[in-house]
Order: structure tokens, then C-alpha cells, then sequence
């Protein structure tokens, strides 16, 4: 696919989405997702009105329900029941969106990209900026049929919480958190109950907030400057993190961006990490 933003190769416009939204190979996914402080239901708002053709990707039911930990990444074969349902099969490509803009597609980009999807994308602007321009809505729920898709888990985009202390403690990869530079240093109170402040030992903080401007992600200059400021060198190998494996994914598609190639996430973040008896944790 040609890259239709100035942003990233990940990102299509608006005008493309608007002119393939019947291409029989093209799937729009709605992956709004919000934090309780946001106080907005995804899925009201996606029945209220959404692109059309739209289907909806929960990131909290399509997930590994073994664990306590939010949204934590699902098996192979939960993911592709899930999108199979949903009319996505092998070699389609898909166009994801949130209500914020630039805040959990990322999340589930990465996700997709992770079970194989090659041509998986973010919306630029996502649902705002299609809302903006005056393009329809619709509010049928699509009866897509059922497909058929491989799901191919790239176990090296992914790190767990005994990978992070390997990595911090032989330096082998830099960690990088996307939280709030207060939150980062324990200044302020995580928002889950139980989950320790602070952060680990060694790790660098971008927020990823610095990447986003408008509901979009800021420029390639902007980028580089926040991840510059965090210390970050976007050549060395990276593992991104944040409160919940979310906004952490926003930091990886803003070092791909920058031609990054060495990055992973750390699925179970800092809910996991702040929660542990056995994890070391620094304020400051």
C-alpha cells in the first residue's frame, strides 16, 4: 500500500478510507477504547454511529481472560475466532480507528501486526477528523461473513514481565515508558487500586502525549524531539511500556516512524510491574 499521510506508512488518509469503503478486500475496525476518566462508553458510541461498514474490535473481550491484568494479549487461537467473526481473513487489509483519535487503534495495530497482519493501518485522525470533514455515519451493525484467517504469533514483538528484569538488568534493551512524567516518577497515584508508583530502574520516559497533536501524531521532527528529550536512541533495542499496555503502542508506531526496528512491548506494563512483590521500583 502507498503511504497516503505525510506521518507514517502505518497511517491512510481520510480521502482514501472515504474511497474504498466497498472494496470487497478492505475492512474498517473500530477499536475505541477509553480510560474511567474518559467516563465514555465505546460501544454505545459505536452504536450510536460509525463509519460505515464498520465492525467493532473490543480489546478487553478479545484478550486473555487468565490473567487479572487488563487486556493482556490473546492466545492465537482466541484472536483469530475473534476476527474471523468479524469478516476479516488472510490478505485483507484493515483500516483501524478510535474516538480519540490517536489513542487505542495503535493498541490494536499492534495487536494485528503481531498475530501477522501485513497490511493492517491506523485511520489518520481517526474518527474525529472523519467527523469533522462531514462524512457519513451509519448505525447498522454489520453482519459480516465469516472468513478465513491464519494467526502467526510473532513471539518477539511481545516481552514479559521475567523478560524486562532480564533486559534492565543486563542492559541488553532500554525500556521506555509512555505514562505521565508525574505518574513516571510516583508523584501522582496510579489509577488502578494496588499498583505501586514510581518506575523501574533504568528505564527512560517519553509520554505519549508528547507524540500527539490534534488526535494525530505529530510530526517526524516533533517525534524525534520527544524521544531526544527522553534520551531515547531510537537505533538501540527498545521494549515500550505505560500503565497498561495501550498507550505503549503509541510509542512503538512513533519510534517506527523514526525507522526503528529493535522494539517490543511489554504486554503486562506498569499494572503488572507496580502489583509484583518481586519487581524493583525507583521514584524521582
Amino acid at each position: 500500500m502507498t503511504n497516503f499521510t505525510d506521518r507514517s506508512r502505518w497511517f491512510v488518509s481520510t480521502e482514501w478510507l472515504a474511497s474504498h469503503l466497498s472494496a470487497p478486500d478492505v475492512v474498517v475496525v473500530d477499536a475505541s477504547w477509553y480510560l474511567p476518566a474518559h467516563k465514555r462508553d465505546p460501544e454505545a458510541e459505536y452504536l450510536a454511529g460509525h463509519i460505515p461498514g464498520a465492525v467493532r474490535f473490543d480489546i478487553d473481550k478479545v484478550a486473555d481472560h487468565s490473567t487479572d491484568l487488563p487486556h493482556m494479549l490473546p492466545s492465537a487461537v482466541t484472536f483469530s475466532s475473534a476476527v474471523r467473526k468479524l469478516g476479516i481473513g488472510d490478505g485483507m487489509t484493515v483500516v483501524i480507528y478510535d474516538g480519540m483519535g490517536l489513542m487505542s487503534a495503535p493498541r490494536a495495530w499492534w495487536t494485528f501486526k503481531v498475530f501477522g497482519v501485513r497490511d493492517v493501518f491506523i485511520l489518520d485522525g481517526g474518527l474525529p477528523k472523519w467527523i469533522a470533514e462531514g462524512r457519513p455515519l451509519e448505525m447498522d451493525v454489520p453482519r459480516p461473513r465469516e472468513r478465513h484467517f491464519t494467526a502467526r504469533l510473532d513471539h518477539s514483538m511481545v516481552r514479559s514481565v521475567e523478560d524486562v528484569k532480564a533486559a534492565l538488568a543486563t542492559k541488553s534493551a532500554l525500556v521506555v515508558d509512555a505514562r505521565p512524567a508525574d505518574r513516571f516518577r510516583g508523584e501522582a497515584p496510579e489509577p488502578r487500586p494496588g499498583v505501586k508508583g514510581g518506575h523501574m530502574p533504568g528505564a527512560a520516559n517519553v509520554p505519549s502525549s508528547k507524540l500527539i497533536e490534534n488526535g494525530r501524531l505529530a510530526s517526524p521532527e516533533t517525534v524525534a524531539a520527544a524521544f531526544a528529550a527522553g534520551g531515547v536512541d531510537p537505533t538501540q533495542p527498545i521494549i515500550t511500556s505505560c500503565g497498561s499496555g495501550v498507550t505503549a503502542a503509541i510509542l512503538w508506531l512513533g519510534l517506527e516512524t523514526l525507522g526503528a526496528t529493535k522494539l517490543s512491548l511489554y504486554d503486562g506494563s506498569w499494572t503488572e510491574w507496580g502489583s509484583r512483590d518481586d519487581t524493583t521500583i525507583v521514584t524521582g
